[in-house]
């Protein structure tokens, strides 16, 4: 498939809305506007499906954002795939890659205009990693979620 075919499958929404990163991995490929994508797959899941408050999901679409865009940047060519678990008391986001490379945290100083993912990532989640897989990584974070 071309770079364009596969511009238009991710911001193909009305192709794609079948697609619910909660009941199974969703297939991203590796391209800026999966990041757009993925923010609108998390955001109706939080608010639609499970009624999340408004901070809390604003901060999880930011980071999934930052996680998309950091494997489209640091990951190369292949497939993402996103994928949200809920279970008592907490969210979990996951994002694999074909890279076995690891993020790195770095220090974020005022004036910078690149490096603040992961810095967000740490910042904005209760915890976070990366789990090595025979075929790339998934990078991970997780936030606590009110009990009802």
């Amino acid at each position: 498939m071309t770079a364009s075919a596969d511009t238009r499958e991710v911001m193909g929404e009305a192709a794609r809305t079948e697609e619910d990163p909660s009941t199974g991995e969703v297939t991203l490929p590796s391209l800026p506007e999966s990041a757009r994508y993925a923010r609108q797959l998390v955001r109706r899941l939080l608010v639609t499906r499970w009624r999340l408050a408004p901070e809390l999901t604003d901060h999880a679409v930011l980071l999934v954002s930052e996680l998309v865009a950091n494997a489209v940047r640091h990951a190369g060519a292949g497939s993402l795939g996103l994928r949200v678990r809920r279970r008592r008391g907490w969210l979990r986001v996951e994002l694999t890659d074909p890279s076995r490379a690891l993020p790195c945290l770095l220090p974020v100083r005022e004036l910078d205009i690149t490096g603040r993912g992961l810095f967000l990532v740490n910042e904005l989640s209760d915890r976070w990693g990366v789990d090595l897989l025979p075929d790339g990584k998934s990078t991970w974070f997780e936030m606590r979620v009110p009990v009802r």
